[in-house]
C-alpha cells in the first residue's frame, strides 16, 4: 500500500507539471491556395503570366469600384452581386498581350491589338483584365465599353455646330467623359497635365492654353452642349501628352467595328439615319487609334453583332470592312477561343466553390460540356437563376 501512494503521488505530480508546461494544441489552418486549386492569389495583373493561366483571379473592391463602376456588362454585375466578389479567369490571349506589352518599346509608333472570335467566346473578359492591368500600371484609360450603344440607342442628338453634317450626341459624350475622370481620377491627378492649346467654345466660354487637363474635362460634364467637341478636343491633348513623355495611355474599346456602320438609329433634324461616320464621337476615337503618337497601346475588340449589315463572319478583316482595316493597319489579330478543357473544369469548380451549383455528377458536368460548346456565355447562360 505504502508503494502504491507513492506511485500516485508521483504521478499527480508529473501531470501538475505537464499542466503548466505545456501549451494548448492550435488548429492547423489550410491555406485556401492548397484548397482552392482553380484561384491565385497573384491579383496584380502585372505579374501574372503562364504559370497563372486557366486559374481565377479576385479584383479588389476599391479597384472595382474606380475602374469598373461603369465598365463591365450587366451579365458580371449580376453575377459580382451574387458570388460577393469579381474575379477573371486568366487566360491565353491577355498572357499573349500582357507578355507583348511588358516588351514594348514605348518610343515607337503605338501597337494595335485586335480581339476576335465567335459571339460569346470571352473577348469582353479578356478586355477587362487588360483594363486592369492598365490601371496597376498607371495607365491613362480611354475605354469605350460597348461602341454600339451610342448608335443603336442615343439619348440625345443635336446638329453639330461645328462640323457641318454632322451630329452631336451631347448627352452620351458627357457620360462618357464623367466615365473618363472617375476612372482616371487618381493618375489624372498625379501627372498634372495641362492643355497645349486654347479652345474656344463661344464667344464668352473658352478653355485657355496652359489650364489644367481636369477643367476641360468639368467643363464638358457641366457644358453638355459642347461635350462632343472636347471628347475630340480630350484626345488630341492626351495624343500630345503622351508624345512628350507626360504620360502613357491605354486605349481600350469593346466592339470597335460599331464606328464603320452604315446604318445606325442616329437621325438629323431632317429624321434621316446617318452613318456612324457622320457621329461627332465617333471622329474622336478613330482619331485616338491612329499611329501617330506613342507612349502607349490600342487594344480593340470587333463583335460580329456590333452592327446590323455584316454579321456573316467574325474575323476582323470582314468585320471593320476596307475602311476600318486599313486605318488599324498594322495591327496584331489575337483570337479569342471558347474554353479548353482545363478551363471549363477551373469554371465547374469557381461555380460549385459559390455554391451557385451543388451535387453535379461528372455526367451532368459532361452534358454541360456538351451543350454548351465551352462557349464562356452559353456556360453561364445554361448555370444561371431560373
Amino acid at each position: 500500500m505504502p508503494l502504491c501512494r507513492k506511485l500516485a503521488t508521483r504521478l499527480i505530480n508529473a501531470t501538475n507539471n505537464l499542466r503548466y508546461t505545456s501549451t494548448a494544441a492550435q488548429p492547423i489552418q489550410l491555406q485556401d491556395e492548397l484548397i482552392q486549386t482553380f484561384r491565385t492569389k497573384e491579383n496584380n495583373p502585372s505579374k501574372h503570366s503562364a504559370v497563372h493561366l486557366h486559374r481565377y483571379y479576385t479584383i479588389p473592391y476599391n479597384e472595382i469600384n474606380t475602374i469598373f463602376a461603369q465598365t463591365i456588362p450587366g451579365e458580371y454585375i449580376k453575377q459580382n452581386k451574387t458570388f460577393q466578389e469579381m474575379c477573371l479567369l486568366i487566360r491565353k490571349p491577355a498572357i499573349e498581350i500582357i507578355n507583348c506589352l511588358s516588351q514594348t518599346d514605348y518610343t515607337k509608333p503605338v501597337n494595335k491589338y485586335v480581339l476576335y472570335g465567335e459571339d460569346g467566346c470571352g473577348k469582353t473578359s479578356t478586355l477587362l483584365h487588360l483594363i486592369h492591368y492598365g490601371y496597376v500600371t498607371k495607365k491613362i484609360i480611354v475605354n469605350v465599353q460597348w461602341a454600339p450603344m451610342w448608335y443603336r440607342f442615343p439619348r440625345e442628338v443635336a446638329n453639330s455646330t461645328t462640323r457641318e453634317g454632322f451630329v452631336d450626341l451631347p448627352i452620351d459624350a458627357a457620360a462618357w467623359l464623367l466615365n473618363f475622370k472617375n476612372q482616371n481620377r487618381l493618375i489624372l491627378n498625379q501627372v498634372d497635365l495641362k492643355l497645349s492649346n486654347a479652345y474656344e467654345w463661344s464667344s464668352q466660354e473658352s478653355s485657355l492654353k496652359g489650364s489644367p487637363l481636369i477643367e476641360l474635362i468639368d467643363f464638358g460634364i457641366q457644358r453638355v452642349k459642347y461635350a462632343s467637341d472636347i471628347v475630340i478636343a480630350l484626345m488630341s491633348e492626351l495624343k500630345q501628352a503622351s508624345i512628350a513623355g507626360k504620360c502613357k495611355i491605354m486605349v481600350a474599346i469593346d466592339c470597335y467595328n460599331a464606328f464603320f456602320a452604315n446604318e445606325t438609329n442616329v437621325k438629323n433634324d431632317a429624321k434621316q439615319k446617318v452613318p456612324a461616320s457622320k457621329v461627332t464621337l465617333t471622329q474622336a476615337f478613330l482619331d485616338i487609334t491612329k499611329s501617330d503618337w506613342c507612349n502607349g497601346e490600342i487594344i480593340l475588340a470587333v463583335d460580329q453583332f456590333s452592327t446590323k449589315d455584316v454579321r456573316d463572319s467574325y474575323f476582323p478583316r470582314y468585320l471593320l470592312r476596307k475602311e476600318g482595316f486599313d486605318h488599324l493597319d498594322p495591327f496584331l489579330p489575337i483570337a479569342v477561343e471558347n474554353y479548353s478543357t482545363d478551363e471549363f473544369d477551373t469554371v465547374i469548380e469557381y461555380y460549385k466553390n459559390r455554391k451557385w451549383i451543388r451535387k453535379l455528377s461528372p455526367e451532368g458536368q459532361k452534358e454541360l460540356e456538351l451543350v454548351s460548346g465551352k462557349n464562356p456565355y452559353k456556360l453561364m447562360e445554361y448555370c444561371k437563376n431560373l
